[in-house]
């Protein structure tokens, strides 16, 4: 029966198979057939379509049944169409260790990995991985060869990372022979199984059947010819069925080739769509020849289709309609039923190997020109022929880039094509070639075709911690090692390298056979144009190349090269200085080079050497650069000027070298003189070489570093710079946060904006590019390369002289220019310039004197002679006068000169003594220098304007200007390099300047460390004493250095012994910052400090001993934890609360407020406690160099003990935990609620506040976490009274019975839990926790909330399971219940009561009678309707979802009834109801007001009244007035009470919703009593209180309220109105609710075409959303649109996940079934079960269903179909019961019997597996 239904699909397009977890993107194409393009993806829709189509049209055999349609167009098979659970052929390609490369139809590849072969073997390799003495693994290698075919499925589609698919395959016969049973195994079948077991006679094979043994006995496979090996476990075989015994239980197979090779598939062998299998061979008849492949018919009425690639290529014409053919099954896709078959004679034997490799070789990533092609296949792509006669297949993707539309007619129209051969196909044994541009272009399209040493050039695409990927093409990734991301090692790669960069790099090796291409980034490889040692021939001896090291060994270091050539470089050849561990010298991936000493190549060694290859290095640059070392000085001729610099030529060996204009003097206003005065073909003399590298030489004419270069005073190298080292440089570069100064070599320090000048500095440009600097290197990071220097004045001493020989440089200079421009112009005029001197004296004719004055000279014609107003002061001029004047400046280039006719500078020059001082005054500026004259010797001299090389000018008014004062000493009188002008060094004499240190170095007063000095104490203050010393400075003296540390006593205040006034004798340990008084580190010697710390300890005033600085790391690191130290109380923060201690100048610890009280009172002020400057005694709690921490502990403990007791403070409080709190010296605790004190309190945690300090006692600790107690038992047990709630600390102090205390830790469906202590917790279940019956647990989570103290009785324990079950019941416990009695709840029946309650259940629940009686005690107006009609359709009732159980009566009214019943019982909240006397959907017209309905009632009252006289009443009437009062009052008393009465008032509902306002039944209530009042803006006005009000965690009744808000505004709002509730509504809850119930009252209030837009809306906005779907097909199938609804099935298969797609078709077939067509329901059910036979509970459903609907013949075919399903037999014998139970109902005594036959039929047929 199964395998006819298999047989005999009722048609349709089945769905996909649930398994299928991964929905494959159309346009993720295979990495070979890469596709992006959107036209094409437009066409493969089609093609799906016609996929689809193919069952959509079927075709009609015989008998009447649908079978798999033929394609209307064959085309290959595209990995794009690729489902999980495909079966296909394929061929072994490669084998790795892991995994089989496969070769799949159609140029596809796929992989096997070793966990997909079959059980038995991933069983067998996990035992012999796990044991260590297996000799032998049974790898892949040992059961796959290449070239052997087999079946496989496709288990999984994974996306790789750039985007592509990867195929995953499995031959594991479970899931291959899935399809197949062992009832439909027939002898003849040909399957195919793995070795599962290696037995004495034979094989045990698996074919994935469950219950069922193959056997393949040993003879049959050694009668195979070539096969000598026995078969391994795990290996494939395909062999034919030989006998089947037992039912299928027993299989006996063959292998025999010629049996098996002839073996076709014949149709009686049972083979049908469902469980045919690849590799089959069948008889099959051609039914139509298409132009792109042939449709055959095979297996009597099976349809498969031939693509053009499986066509046999010579037979190509013979094929015509109605041939018989002999065919191969290629691929069957099981959901859409396509099968392709194949044509091709190497897949018509089986068990011949196929060729892997194509016949001419290997020919991959090959260019072909000159091809021609042959055919265009529209679907599939075309086929080419190469020129050497072979064809070629292009896949359709690669007829064109990815990225341009498709026009094959083009392509087909060229004569010739170029094309690259991407791969060869095994199974389909033809080249697949790309006509793609850019793959034909490329590079590198194998990793063969790349060679170690290439420089590549690739995009980073992930960094790894063992290095980066770097991808080359799409095909080609390479690894950077970690070592050789940069020349150095970097410990942030990240910051370097981003994905997508791209980035150089060199090829280290590569193996093209495993994939594996790694690559170098180091500069110096890249970079390196030495030789490559690719192999050990290319290293012969004497050559070098460019090594990196790989190990570092105590006999020297491993070198490596490229491709995997190694060497040795032995320890005597590291380095010409001896070396004796090369690990501090060296490190693993630096590179360096090396030279060939030795090279064996035959044994592949090498010994190389680093000292040979640096002496090469300096031989061959002393051979080329002759002269030119940096260093050496030089002559030059200028070939070019540029405005950077000069272009000059050295010589004599015309080296080209570059000098730039900075670089001309060390003055920055000289450097712009000298370069205009140069010209092209000028020789430059004193030139010296600072700088070479490969590219260039760097020349320099600046002094200065000449100077330093010729006294060496210069590093080298990195290596040689160190801390302290003082270089000249110059800047290079200015940037916002400091200046890069270079210096000779090429080496470049930074100056921090910080170290540049003694002042504060807000701008860096204060200094000049290429102004040159004296820098003194401070910091030094080795790793990167990289030093800091200062440029501080204070900080460098400069040279001595420096200033004298700048200024005669300068001045050279100066007249260097002069010369040179003299000669130049040729002129008279430039000549006697060139001639003048300052303080030469002139005759000149005065010319104008306006401000100034311009003066004319007979001897200087054409120049301008000119004196500023200063220098014409006082004496009257007039045009034509003769005057004598005196030069002060010549400026050649602007032909112009200034004078002086200043009388005391005209006058008679007096002579000068050398050592004279003189005040002078400044006359004249020019840019770098002055002109000053001294005092009134009417001499002049020239000064520059900055005394030293650092000197900058932060204001206008540092500079010096005309007419400053300065204060000179004559050097020398009569200076022969300044023209006879007089030396002098000077300084400014403004009064309140004093001179700075660096000014003069020599008259520095600072003291220096270790000198004794004599002082007098100024000030003592409580932590230092301030001495003034001899030389009028200032010293201190900390509070640590006054006296012995041994003498100094607790408490006391060392500073206290010393009186100011009196002298002493102190000792210089250090200094302090002038600005921040930071005591200052140690630096060498000779530095000076201007504030000097001092010592006062006699032991360190003995000049004898060894004195020696100790620095802060130092003095931290003598500390250990837990010792007890002395200390100095130096502040207390407030804000913090720490004390900060210091133990000596450098050093300064912390107390936390915990670790310096010990008594609570204390905290609020703990700063009584000290005073600053006392001794205090404290223990190290932690230290810590780096950052510099030093934690103490002042009181006696430093660190915290179990069962001690301490001081804590509250962090957080927390119900679920209890307290966290903080403790001494960094650690946390928490105090449960249990351990907060000796007697429980209802609100433990209250009184308990934030940052509160507690005394805890310390119970242990947990990962880090201590558990507290604040039991007074605990804290104090020796005063504690009794302790009521004792700690229970074990299950063992528990006994049953026992009644005790605890907090309610939660509440849920299991109970309530109660905490009994910190780590014990009882459960009272639910029915042991109330004596009502609750069928909710929230109404108890309700009225006990965590830390509710309740008292319970102890159940029982199971020490076991640590179990302890409590009772909470009032008869346990003897208190009250937990829950109150006015909730109105029933009480819990139990025993009798129980037994009757549920006696009367069964009968009618109440008597007509007793309920009429029931009601006639209601006044009729509020008689409660116990069960509501079926309300009309078009009721818009407020309806509002309690998501609860219903009453079994409810669930058999159809569940549209949208209105929930209410039930009589009070327990729970009662579903929404509103009571009588209201109908939502009256017309406004027949509601009467209530009042008038009020004043009828009284006028009648009134007329009755008037009528009949008032008559006396007897004694009888009055007794029943009397009783009928009392009546009416208990009555009114009772309605008071009870919940369930509607309230006639509106005050009556304020009352209750002051008790309950989020109970939305209330305010839904009071909405009605309004409307019934037809008081629409009040009922309005309720909801948007009831809105307001119900707390925003109730959503489901702030739902409520918003339904019946939607109600109304659509019952009496306008459409408008309604808009906007509903636009709020959807604001404030779930959308998806709102939608649905707004669409439910648009149905009810028979408004179609809005339901309808609205559904619409839905399905787009919630499309994932079953319940949507299925909500719009029912609203569709009850107003009957059958269509619409199959229409809206189709939607919701697209939109939702594929593993709904089942449940979804089922729910719309229980649709049809109730609303719409039962036959269309019955055909989607049927449909739905063909394809998924085994979903038992569709079928249980299914059953129900016919069972209602259905006739006694369809009900019982349905049963007959389900007992022959294939499922488990448990399964199976509940369908039987159904099946008896049916028959008993309906059936006759022969239709059970028949049935209990067919039960034994099957037990005996299932054995023993049924009976048990």
């Amino acid at each position: 029966m199964a395998s006819m239904e298999e047989d005999f699909p009722r048609g349709g397009s089945a769905k996909k198979p649930t398994e299928s977890k991964i929905v494959v993107q159309r346009t993720e194409v295979d990495n070979l057939f890469q596709s992006n393009e959107q036209a094409e993806t437009k066409k493969r829709k089609g093609a799906g379509k016609d996929a689809g189509k193919k069952l959509k049209k079927p075709k009609t055999g015989k008998d009447g049944l649908t079978l798999n349609a033929a394609a209307k167009c064959v085309e290959i098979l595209h990995i794009k169409n690729l489902k999980e659970g495909i079966l296909m052929l394929g061929c072994v390609k490669e084998v790795t260790d892991f995994e089989v490369t496969v070769s799949l139809p159609c140029g596809m590849q796929g992989f096997l990995s070793i966990m997909n072969i079959c059980d038995s073997y991933t069983k067998l390799i996990s035992e012999q991985l796990g044991n260590a003495d297996t000799e032998e693994i049974c790898s892949l290698q040992h059961i796959f060869c290449p070239g052997m075919v087999f079946r496989c499925v496709v288990a999984k589609l994974d996306v790789a990372k750039r985007g592509s698919l990867s195929i995953q395959l499995s031959i594991n016969p479970k899931l291959v022979n899935k399809a197949l049973t062992s009832s439909s195994l027939k002898a003849g079948m040909v399957l195919s199984g793995c070795v599962e077991s290696v037995e004495d006679h034979g094989y045990i094979v698996d074919i994935g059947l469950n219950g069922t043994k193959a056997f393949l006995p040993k003879k049959a496979v050694n009668d195979k010819p070539n096969n000598p090996e026995e078969l391994k476990v795990g290996q494939y075989l395909t062999s034919q069925v030989e006998e089947v015994k037992n039912d299928g239980r027993v299989v006996r197979l063959t292998v025999s080739p010629p049996t098996v090779a002839q073996a076709c598939a014949e149709s009686e062998h049972g083979w049908n769509l469902a469980n045919l299998l690849p590799g089959l061979l069948v008889k099959a008849t051609i039914k139509k020849v298409t132009k792109h492949g042939l449709i055959l018919d095979f297996l009597s009425s099976f349809s498969g289709q031939v693509d053009v690639l499986h066509m046999e290529p010579e037979q190509t014409s013979s094929y015509t309609e109605g041939t018989q053919v002999r065919a191969c099954v290629l691929y069957v896709e099981p959901s859409t039923r396509l099968v392709g078959l194949s044509l091709r004679s190497f897949l018509l034997q089986p068990g011949a190997r196929i060729d892997t490799a194509p016949a001419g070789g290997d020919r991959i990533g090959e260019v072909v020109k000159d091809c021609k092609m042959v055919a265009m296949h529209h679907m599939s792509g075309a086929m080419v022929e190469l020129p050497d006669q072979t064809l070629a297949f292009v896949h359709r993707n690669h007829l064109k880039e990815s990225n341009v539309p498709a026009n094959e007619n083009r392509v087909l129209a060229l004569s010739e094509h170029t094309c690259r051969i991407l791969d060869f196909s095994a199974m389909d044994q033809i080249h697949f070639v790309s006509l793609r541009k850019s793959v034909i272009d490329r590079r590198f399209y194998r990793y063969h075709d790349l060679q170690a040493g290439q420089v590549v050039e690739g995009t980073v695409s992930v960094l790894l911690d063992h290095g980066m990927v770097v991808h080359l093409s799409d095909h080609i990734k390479g690894l950077v090692p970690r070592t050789h991301l940069s020349d150095i090692l970097l410990k942030n790669p990240e910051k370097k390298y981003i994905e997508g960069m791209k980035i150089k790099c060199r090829v280290l090796s590569v193996d093209a056979e495993n994939k594996r291409l790694y690559l170098t980034r180091k500069k110096a490889l890249v970079e390196s144009s030495l030789p490559l040692f690719l192999s050990y021939t290319d290293a012969r001896p004497g050559r070098v190349s460019h090594s990196y090291i790989v190990c570092i060994k105590d006999f020297g270091c491993i070198v490596r090269f490229y491709n995997n050539v190694k060497g040795l470089v032995p320890l005597n050849e590291l380095s010409s200085q001896p070396i004796l561990s090369p690990e501090e010298v060296f490190y693993v991936g630096q590179v360096l080079k090396a030279k060939v000493l030795q090279c064996d190549p035959d044994k592949a060694k090498m010994v190389l050497s680093f000292k040979a290859a640096v002496e090469i290095d300096t031989e061959e640059a002393a051979k080329p650069e002759i002269g030119c070392e940096v260093g050496k000085r030089l002559e030059a001729k200028v070939l070019k000027k540029s405005v950077n610099g000069l272009e000059v030529s050295i010589l004599p060996d015309e080296f080209r070298a570059v000098l730039p204009t900075m670089h001309l003097s060390d003055h920055m206003s000289n450097c712009r003189l000298l370069w205009e005065s140069m010209q092209e073909g000028d020789n430059i003399s004193n030139l010296i070489c600072f700088s070479k590298n490969k590219q260039n030489i760097s020349v320099t004419k600046k002094p200065t570093v000449r100077w330093s270069l010729e006294e060496g005073v210069v590093a080298k190298d990195f290596s040689e710079v160190t801390v302290g080292m003082q270089l000249i440089g110059w800047i290079k570069n200015i940037m916002a946060y400091g200046v890069f100064v270079e210096f000779p070599h090429g080496l470049v320090g930074l100056a921090p904006k910080s170290a540049m000048t003694d002042k504060f500095i807000s701008d860096t440009a204060a200094f000049q590019p290429g102004q040159t600097v004296i820098a003194k290197v401070t910091n030094l990071d080795v790793e990167k390369r990289r030093f800091l220097v200062t440029l501080k004045i204070s900080e460098v001493i400069s040279p001595e002289g420096d200033a004298l020989t700048r200024l005669i440089n300068g001045l050279k200079e100066r007249r260097a220019v002069s010369e040179m421009l003299a000669m130049r112009e040729n002129s008279d005029l430039h000549q006697q310039l060139a001639a003048l001197t300052v303080g030469q004296k002139l005759k000149l004719t005065v010319d104008s004197a306006d401000t100034g004055a311009t003066f004319k000279s007979d001897d200087l014609a054409g120049a301008t002679i000119m004196g500023t107003k200063h220098h014409v002061m006082g004496v009257k001029l007039t045009s034509g006068q003769k005057v004598t004047a005196v030069i002060l400046h010549v400026d050649i280039l602007s032909t112009c000169v200034h004078v002086s006719i200043l009388p005391k500078l005209v006058a008679k020059k007096k002579s000068l003594a050398e050592g004279t001082n003189y005040t002078a005054i400044v006359q004249h500026i020019d840019k770098d220098f002055a002109i000053i004259s001294l005092g009134d010797t009417a001499q002049l001299t020239v000064i520059q304007t900055s005394s030293h090389l650092n000197e900058i000018f932060l204001s206008e008014s540092d500079k010096l200007k005309a007419g400053m004062s300065l204060a000179v000493e004559v050097i020398e009188p009569s200076c022969q390099e300044l023209q006879g002008l007089p030396l002098v060094s000077w300084e400014r004499c403004s009064p309140n300047r004093q001179r700075t240190t660096s000014e003069d170095q020599t008259s520095s007063k600072g003291h220096r460390f270790g000198d004794i000095v004599h002082g007098k104490v100024r000030t003592v203050k409580p932590a230092s004493i301030q001495v003034t010393l001899e030389d009028g400075s200032t010293g201190s003296v900390h509070v640590s250095e006054v006296m012995e540390l041994a003498k100094v006593c607790q408490g006391s205040f060392p500073t206290s012994t010393v009186k100011v006034g009196s002298a002493v004798t102190a000792r210089v340990i250090g200094g302090r910052e002038a600005s921040s008084h930071r005591f200052l580190p140690f630096s060498h010697p000779k530095f000076t400090y201007t504030i000097p710390e001092l010592t006062l300890i006699p032991s360190k005033l003995d000049q004898s001993e060894d004195f020696k600085a100790e620095t802060a790391k130092e003095k931290l690191n003598s500390y250990k934890v837990g010792e007890e130290i002395k200390c100095f109380v130096s502040k207390f923060n407030p804000e913090r609360k720490t004390l900060e201690v210091t133990t000596d100048p450098c050093v300064t610890g912390t107390v936390d407020l915990l670790a310096m009280i010990t008594d609570s009172k204390d905290a609020s002020h703990p700063e009584k406690l000290f005073k600053l400057g006392q001794t205090v005694h404290a223990k190290v709690v932690e230290v810590n160099s780096k950052p510099q921490r030093l934690m103490l502990s002042l009181t006696g403990a430093h660190k915290l003990e179990k069962g001690s007791v301490t001081l804590g403070m509250v962090t957080n409080i927390q119900p679920q935990v209890g307290l966290q709190v903080k403790l001494p010296f960094g650690n946390m605790g928490t105090v449960a609620v249990t351990d907060l004190t000796d007697a429980y309190r209802p609100n433990p945690l209250d009184g308990y506040s934030k940052d509160q300090l507690l005394r805890c006692f310390l119970l242990g600790d947990e990962n880090g976490k201590w558990q507290l107690s604040l039991r007074p038992s605990r804290l104090n047990p020796q005063q504690t009274k009794p302790v009521k709630d004792p700690e229970v600390l074990s299950l063992d102090k528990l006994k049953a019975g026992q009644i005790i205390r605890g907090y309610v830790k939660s509440v849920g469906e299991q109970g309530v839990f109660i905490r009994l202590s910190r780590s014990i917790t009882g459960r009272a279940q639910l029915q042991q926790s109330t004596k009502y019956f609750v069928n909710n647990h929230k109404v108890l989570s309700e009225h006990l909330k965590p830390n509710t103290l309740l008292t319970t009785k102890i159940h029982s324990i199971d020490k076991e399971e640590e179990l302890v079950h409590l009772s909470l019941l009032p008869e346990d416990t003897g208190k009250p219940d937990v829950l109150p009695e006015s909730l109105g709840l029933p009480l819990r029946l139990v025993g009798k009561e129980k037994k009757e309650h549920d006696s009367k259940k069964k009968k009618r629940t109440a008597s007509e009678s007793e309920q009429k009686q029931a009601e006639s005690q209601v006044p009729k107006k509020k008689k409660k309707k116990t069960k509501k009609a079926k309300t009309d359709d078009n009721d818009s009732g407020v309806e509002v979802y309690f998501r609860e159980e219903e009453d079994k009566d409810d669930e058999e009214e159809p569940k549209s009834d949208s209105v929930k019943k209410v039930t009589a019982s009070p327990a729970g909240p009662s579903r929404l109801q509103l009571a009588a006397g209201f109908s939502w959907d009256v017309h406004l017209s027949s509601l009467k007001p209530a009042s008038a309905a009020q004043d009828a009632d009284s006028s009648d009252g009134e007329d009755q009244d008037g009528s009949s006289k008032p008559l006396k009443k007897s004694r009888h009437e009055l007794e029943q007035e009397k009783k009928a009062a009392e009546k009416a009052l208990v009555k009114r008393e009772t309605e008071l009470m009870d919940p369930s009465l509607r309230p006639q008032d509106a005050t009556a509902f304020e009352r209750l919703l002051l008790a309950s306002p989020s109970s939305s039944l209330l305010w839904l209530q009071y909405m009605a009593h309004h409307l019934q009042a037809t008081q629409i803006e009040q009922a309005r006005a309720v909801a948007e209180r009831a809105l307001k009000t119900i707390s925003f965690r109730e959503e489901q009744e702030k739902l409520n309220v918003w339904v019946a808000l939607l109600n109304l505004e659509n019952m009496y709002g306008t459409e408008e109105s309604l808009k906007k509730v509903f636009e709020r509504a959807l604001q404030f809850c779930e959308p998806m609710p709102v939608y649905q119930q707004l669409a439910d009252i648009y149905a009810k209030s028979d408004k179609t075409k809005e339901a309808e837009g609205l559904y619409k809306t839905m399905v787009k906005r919630f499309r994932q959303n079953k319940a949507v779907w299925l909500s719009y097909g029912t609203f569709l199938l009850q107003q009957g649109q059958s269509d619409s609804a199959s229409a809206l099935l189709q939607r919701a298969l697209k939109s939702l996940p594929t593993k709904e797609s089942v449940d979804v078709i089922a729910k719309f077939a229980q649709l049809e079934f109730r609303y719409g067509d039962s036959e269309k329901g019955r055909t989607m059910f049927d449909k739905v079960l063909t394809s998924y036979p085994k979903r038992t509970d569709l079928w249980s459903v299914f059953i129900d269903i016919m069972v209602k609907n259905g006739s006694q013949k369809e009900v019982r075919s349905l049963f007959d179909r389900v007992i022959h399903l294939s499922v488990s037999v448990k399964k199976i014998k509940f369908f039987f019961k159904r099946y008896l139970e049916y028959e008993k109902k309906h059936g006759t005594p022969q239709s059970i019997q028949a049935v209990k036959e067919k039960a034994m039929e099957f037990v005996e047929a299932k054995g023993t597996e049924a009976a048990n």
